[in-house]
């Protein structure tokens, strides 16, 4: 880290300077009169109108050039001017939010904002700051990302998660939107009509697992609007990041097809894929084989012409358990890798840290020093030796808090403070960057926050420390009520440990019925992760936060969504106590029990409709504003509602598990999905016990689907008192402890649907 004695000096020596704003250089590679500006500063103060429209004009953004030590930023100035150098135009909104975090004592979260509360005129900076990047590589978004935070989503939401990522420090951003029109173009020169290609590629929510050669058609056929407007709208998206001075980290080619293609190609043989937990898997052409180049540089030619270059690619090689059959992997990845160095010389190949992936056959093939892995288990288990296991290439620390676009609240934070330091400085490390990588984003703010700090850390960060200051700022001012309710969250869910799992668990009100239930998703934890007892003690703090900071946006939302965390945790107890009756025969008390969940969902429902963030309307509106036809909003809408209930077909909901693999709690989708699945499941219960019949078998997907057909309209915007629905919700809890227990507890048995 560079000296910071020269700003001491000018600091004492040029007040009267500073105070009129003479932009005085910091270092050599600061832009001057001397010479050429480094970059433009006009994306960078284009965002930040759009993120503090009240303030902009008192930031003077000065540009720098990126040293050889990596990017950087300063802060300084005075009351009403401040002024923030940096590398690049998203380091320079980086630098800002440094100020607004550490000098203001804002928040400006992902989601939630206080804002609100800046005074007219800023503060200044007690004394001149400088931060330096801690590691090159700070990617975002997961491969499944369009498709758990919404695929529909038009220019206006990409253009705020862009300001967002910027604004944390982000400078690697995976873009996938437009990708099918690639494949389009690419494939009808090797003998396929555009009727086939549209019947092959899936709904734009089911793409990214297409893209990842796990399936496809599902959902589909796409039209061929439908394709041009989404190559459009990510032609826009790696645009504006190439302005930020950000990286568009674009799919590559390495060997996904369609059926049918060695008849249409003769050198072009193919191996199987199989199935993916339900779905047949997509053909992958043999990279040996004299076609693949062919169709490589295509590919990436059409890709050029509709999105522009870039230096990173991201690709894997039989991604979740694709065969190799007849092909040796060091061949195929050597194959891959120079089909990328044709047609982009130097580019990076990103591969996701996933399972056994990727594999060493695949890193000892090629120049390691040409690629980046993205590590999803960076905390997730123990016993981790990445430099060991991936052969010294190059890899970034990551985390996946979230899966399938869960709710849930937590992370196992206090894993990242310690690891991610002891990672980054042990000799012989290849530790290189950080990936964010949540399966669904705009959820747990705070973890958001505190991951993307870490790139900016040379020191091991404080984990106490830290929470106590983000309370401070995240509602605009100190508050003794929201300082405990941070300090019991921070213990609770965001101090979950390393060992098994990355996220919380998923809440019971969204299980398909049944009275053993201990997941949602089939993949989630099946008990809860830390003492709940945490969540509904912060609730209860969080309604004695002043008047003054609960008109705040950040207040409004972590208000419902620690209290909607406190009601799906009472889940995990309620639900036992249900079973208990029912086996017991014991009508009266069963009624009773399940009364109070249905009571419970209803609550639930309510609360989320007072944030427009948990309502499901949103969600299908979007969806349904990409149709251009009544047939096309029909098969969006279908899309949409499809990837957050069954998933998919009956083989992929059912044999597959991917049931309620995507599912949250939002309004609109507890009362008339989840409440009506729990309903008709918990009334057959019911009239079993009253007639003494077995309970009536449920085709519960037959149920799922039909709702995913329907075309009901939901509400958009938000209804109701959050902070009253609140207080309902911690007045109908009962006291910690005081009910019995949860749902991993030992239950008699007794045979039930």
């Amino acid at each position: 880290m560079r000296s910071l004695r020269p700003w001491a000096v000018l600091w004492a020596a040029t007040a009267l300077a500073l105070l009129t704003t003479v932009l005085i250089p910091s270092s050599p590679t600061a832009a001057s009169a001397r010479g050429k500006p480094a970059f433009a500063t006009q994306p960078a103060k284009a965002a930040l109108a759009r993120l503090l429209p009240r303030h902009v004009s008192q930031f003077t953004l000065v540009p720098v050039r990126r040293p050889a030590s990596g990017d950087y930023f300063t802060v300084s100035g005075r009351a009403g001017h401040v002024r923030v150098q940096g590398t690049s135009p998203a380091v320079l909104l980086s630098g800002v939010n440094w100020y607004l975090k550490y000098t203001a004592k804002v928040d400006i979260g992902w989601p939630g904002r206080s804002t609100a509360k800046l005074p007219r005129t800023l503060p200044a900076p007690a004394r001149p700051v400088r931060k330096d990047a801690s590691v090159p590589h700070r990617f975002a978004l997961n491969d499944t990302d369009d498709g758990y935070s919404g695929a529909y989503r038009d220019w206006a939401s990409y253009e705020k998660q862009i300001d967002l990522l910027a604004l944390h420090g982000v400078n690697e951003v995976f873009v996938q939107m437009g990708a099918d029109a690639v494949y389009y173009e690419t494939l009808q020169e090797f003998g396929y009509s555009k009727d086939e290609l549209r019947s092959w590629i899936p709904g734009p929510a089911h793409q990214p697992w297409w893209l990842m050669q796990n399936m496809s058609g599902f959902a589909g056929p796409v039209s061929e609007r439908l394709i041009e407007d989404r190559a459009r709208l990510g032609r826009r998206i790696a645009d504006r990041l190439r302005r930020l001075g950000m990286t568009p980290v674009l799919p590559g080619y390495y060997g996904t097809v369609p059926p049918g293609f060695t008849e249409k190609n003769s050198t072009g043989p193919v191996v199987p894929q199989g199935t993916w937990v339900g779905f047949e898997r997509p053909d992958w052409l043999d990279p040996r084989s004299p076609v693949f180049p062919r169709v490589a540089a295509s590919f990436y030619r059409h890709q050029r012409e509709l999105f522009g270059d870039s230096t990173m690619y991201k690709m894997d090689l039989l991604h979740e358990g694709g065969r190799p059959g007849d092909v040796p992997v060091p061949d195929a990845a050597k194959a891959v890798m120079d089909a990328l160095q044709t047609a982009r010389p130097g580019a990076v190949w990103t591969l996701i840290g996933w399972q056994k992936n990727p594999s060493p056959q695949i890193i000892d093939a090629v120049d390691k020093s040409r690629l980046l892995i993205v590590d999803g288990l960076s905390d997730r288990y123990d016993g981790l030796d990445r430099e060991t296991t991936w052969h010294g290439a190059p890899y970034a620390f990551g985390t996946i808090p979230n899966f399938g676009g869960h709710t849930t609240i937590g992370a196992n934070t206090a894993v990242w403070t310690e690891r991610f330091d002891q990672w980054r400085t042990k000799p012989g490390s290849a530790l290189s960057g950080i990936a964010y990588l949540p399966e669904g984003t705009g959820g747990n703010p705070v973890a958001y926050e505190l991951f993307t700090e870490l790139a900016w850390r040379t020191r091991p960060v404080d984990h106490r420390a830290w929470y106590s200051a983000y309370a401070e700022r995240r509602y605009g001012g100190a508050d003794p009520a929201a300082a405990r309710a941070w300090e019991l969250l921070r213990q609770g869910p965001y101090s979950t440990p390393s060992g098994s799992w990355s996220e919380s668990q998923d809440s019971l009100f969204a299980a398909r019925p049944r009275l053993n239930a201990t997941t949602a998703a089939s993949w989630s934890p099946g008990a809860m992760r830390y003492d709940p007892s945490t969540v509904q003690r912060a609730l209860a703090e969080l309604l004695k936060v002043a008047p003054a900071l609960r008109t705040t946006d950040a207040y409004r939302f972590d208000l419902v969504d620690v209290a909607r965390q406190a009601l799906a945790n009472r889940s995990r107890t309620l639900l036992p106590l249900i079973r208990a009756a029912y086996e017991a025969g014991d009508l009266p008390r069963f009624r009773e029990r399940a009364a109070e969940w249905k009571r419970d969902l209803a609550l639930l429902d309510r609360l989320l409709a007072t944030d427009t963030r948990f309502l499901l309307g949103p969600w299908l509106e979007d969806a349904k504003s990409w149709g251009g036809t009544e047939a096309e909003r029909a098969a969006a809408e279908f899309d949409a509602r499809s990837i957050l209930t069954t998933w998919g077909h009956r083989s992929g909901s059912d044999t597959g598990g991917l049931r309620d693999y995507a599912n949250r709690e939002w309004s609109g989708l507890v009362s008339d999905f989840y409440a009506m699945r729990w309903t008709t499941y918990l009334d057959s219960l019911d009239t079993a016990l009253a007639t003494g019949r077995a309970p009536v078998p449920i085709d519960w997907f037959a149920l799922e689907n039909a709702w995913n057909h329907q075309r009901g309209s939901y509400p958009v915007r938000a209804s109701g008192d959050p902070v009253a629905l609140a207080t309902a919700v911690l007045d109908a809890l009962p006291a910690s402890g005081t009910d019995g227990r949860s749902a991993d507890g030992p239950v008699t048995a007794r045979p039930v649907s």
